[in-house]
């Protein structure tokens, strides 16, 4: 027997970070199901967690990060144009986020941070490393205020999925 899809919308508005705004328009089940997808991606991932700065590494949190463009791409491909490239709509919301907040963050960070790694000396660990480079501090202050607007867009996601988050 199928299943009936329990969230009934009839409108969403969700305010949105990175400078996008607020959205609001009547989503289908289509929408909803690719938000609760990228909301599963988005919560789980180490980056959008607070990070102890005496656990994890920066790469880890980075490649985290890198990795929601392969998978927001694979959930808006599967989901199809249904969820459209709109400003308001998942899929114009979920491109909006990648090209307006991870793009800008990795572009400045991830090169930095290689540079940093090559000089790691044998014998040291890849947290020892990343300690004692002088933009450590800043780099995960930078990560804390991104995760902030990730939080929201989670936040924007599961209203848009009808799940409370």
């Amino acid at each position: 027997m199928p299943k009936i899809d329990p969230a009934v919308l009839k409108q969403v508005t969700v305010s949105l970070p990175f400078g996008i705004g607020s959205a609001s328009w009547e989503a289908d089940p289509t929408e909803r199901h690719a938000a609760w997808e990228l909301y599963i991606e988005l919560v789980t991932r180490v980056a959008v967690q607070s990070m102890d700065s005496d656990l994890g590494t920066l790469r880890e949190a980075m490649n985290s990060l890198y990795s929601l463009f392969g998978s927001t791409r694979d959930i808006l491909r599967k989901a199809g144009p249904k969820v459209g490239a709109s400003r308001d709509s998942v899929g114009g919301i979920a491109i909006a986020v990648l090209n307006n907040g991870l793009r800008p963050f990795l572009s400045k960070w991830h090169p930095l941070l290689q540079d940093w790694e090559v000089k790691r000396a044998e014998g040291i660990s890849v947290q020892v490393h990343e300690k004692a480079w002088d933009m450590e501090s800043t780099l995960r202050g930078d990560l804390e205020k991104l995760r902030g607007n990730l939080e929201q867009y989670a936040h924007a996601l599961a209203n848009i999925a009808g799940v409370q988050d």
